[in-house]
């Protein structure tokens, strides 16, 4: 239990409410009070847990005390959500590590006189368990009591690992990419599907360095042609913004900007230096055997507007036809030349810069999970899928395992996300735009069924971190976070091993105790 340290017969306190319940926090204690942020949901945590937050670099659990406690009464004030407008976080240390406490409403802060503080045991009450308190602030002159919390035993209940490497799990906080990772073979391709105007497009994966979204703001270029839409800011480097739609001369009646909803950036790299192609959506990453991939037609080959084609991807037995890009010949007739941007020496500085810290960054295919972001490493992935219509049962497989289905003649087993991270099952949109993302390690595959594909990120090395233990399972799967910021947008991505989701066994022994 902690000690109410008293100095000069006073000790300072942070009062609040929860559920209409008075309650206090010693001073020294607390380290920032703050509006709460955008939390990001984290898997196989306690029902306390409300997500997480960034601050100050570090990504701490933040817990609701209304669930800890089991106080349901509203507020004054009260949002839809159940939380207050009022509400505030609280940050505190424990372990070494910082953790947020969600409150109702913080009341101020007091000087409490040494005679006002009393041990938990003198002031029973039934509605909070004696080992979450460290004493009592009693009420006296008409000023209200507050029962003291002891937030290590409470915190300690909610995450028993939270602070310490489990046993038996090493430190994942650095972990590397898998060294088993499967690498495409010499005799297919490994493409990236881009959707413009309805239409899809391809370039190989080789020569995108990231998709990232459009930002909210594009800085526009004077006199500039349509094609050139702008300028953005990438990691405090300047991109061009090049419209693939207006380029190919798509749907060129629509708005560029105004109609371009939420969009994504392929990062291309080129002679020119780095170049960012706006597209609508960036869905698949496919392997394709080479034998596949046909030249452009003689006919149209002569063509100057066919020269930015590498060749005519045939799938689903030639019922798709996919055109393949060349990344260094796709703007020789717009971008090339120079017009209304090429010439910018300085910006071609700042796409060096850009280079020079992609290649400190790690890669990783980013893809949405019930409202939160997930990354794997590029070179687990072998590639991303539609949703297949028809899934084979498997007799006695573990819950998560929705069935197989056939990639290429070999069999796949599909490994429901939502279900092995307990998540409530996806409706409607979700699942219409849901994707199989295929992982491999060794001589072990599986599809990981998500909802929708976010792109490809690359993440500097300093903005990797290790992910809070808010459980074993978790621990095993989710060992480090991406946190990127840039242009005003934050993202929080949640790293996955890919090795630990190919352990079927082991998943299957670990998520028996969650």
């Amino acid at each position: 239990m902690a000690a109410i340290i008293r100095r000069d017969g006073v000790r300072s306190f942070v009062l609040f409410t929860v559920g209409g319940m008075g309650l206090a926090l010693p001073l020294d204690g607390v380290l920032e009070i703050l509006r709460p942020p955008v939390l990001v949901p984290i898997p196989l945590g306690p029902p306390s847990l409300e997500g997480l937050a960034r601050r100050h670099g570090a990504v701490l659990p933040v817990i609701g005390l209304r669930r800890v406690l089991e106080l349901a009464g509203a507020e004054e004030g009260e949002a839809d959500d159940g939380e207050t407008t009022a509400a505030r976080l609280l940050i505190v240390r424990h372990n070494g590590q910082p953790v947020g406490l969600l409150v109702d409403r913080v009341s101020g802060l007091s000087a409490v006189d040494e005679d006002r503080i009393a041990d938990a045991g003198a002031v029973p009450d039934p509605s909070i368990d004696a080992d979450l308190l460290a004493g009592a602030i009693l009420a006296r002159d008409g000023r209200d009591g507050a029962l003291i919390l002891d937030p290590a035993p409470l915190i300690e209940r909610q995450f028993s690992d939270f602070g310490r490497s489990p046993a038996g799990i090493a430190d994942f906080g650095a972990s590397p990419q898998p060294k088993t990772a499967a690498e495409p073979r010499l005799d297919e391709e490994q493409l990236v599907v881009l959707t413009v105007a309805e239409q899809d497009f391809s370039l190989p994966v080789a020569a995108v360095r990231e998709v990232v979204p459009v930002p909210e703001t594009v800085t526009r270029v004077p006199r500039a042609r349509a094609h050139l839409l702008g300028m953005m800011t990438l990691r405090d480097a300047l991109l061009p913004l090049i419209g693939l739609r207006e380029l190919f001369g798509l749907d060129a009646e629509v708005d560029s900007t105004a109609d371009r909803g939420r969009g994504k950036v392929a990062v291309l790299r080129t002679a020119e230096g780095l170049v960012g192609v706006v597209v609508e959506d960036v869905r698949e990453i496919l392997r394709v055997p080479r034998e596949r991939i046909d030249a452009v037609p003689p006919l149209m080959a002569r063509e100057a507007e066919f020269e930015d084609m590498d060749g005519i991807a045939r799938l689903d037995g030639g019922a798709r036809l996919i055109p393949v890009l060349s990344a260094e010949r796709l703007f020789r007739h717009g971008v090339g030349d120079g017009a209304g941007m090429g010439g910018d020496a300085r910006m071609r500085e700042g796409e060096a810069a850009v280079v020079t810290e992609a290649e400190r960054a790690e890669a990783f295919v980013v893809f949405r999970l019930a409202g939160a972001e997930y990354g794997l490493p590029v070179a687990a992935v072998q590639e991303v899928l539609r949703r297949p219509d028809a899934v084979t049962p498997l007799p006695n497989a573990p819950e998560f395992v929705s069935g197989v289905t056939t990639l290429r003649g070999a069999v796949l087993p599909l490994v429901a996300l939502r279900r092995l991270l307990r998540l409530p099952e996806g409706r409607g949109s979700a699942a219409e735009r849901g994707r199989v993302v295929v992982i491999a390690a060794g001589t072990a595959r599986a599809g990981l069924l998500v909802d929708a594909m976010a792109g490809i990120v690359r993440i500097p090395g300093d903005a990797i971190a290790p992910a809070p233990v808010v459980s074993q399972a978790q621990h095993r799967l989710i060992r480090r976070i991406g946190a990127l910021e840039s242009a005003g947008e934050r993202r929080m991505i949640l790293l996955m091993d890919p090795a630990e989701l190919l352990d079927m066994d082991q998943l299957a022994d670990l998520l028996a105790t969650v």
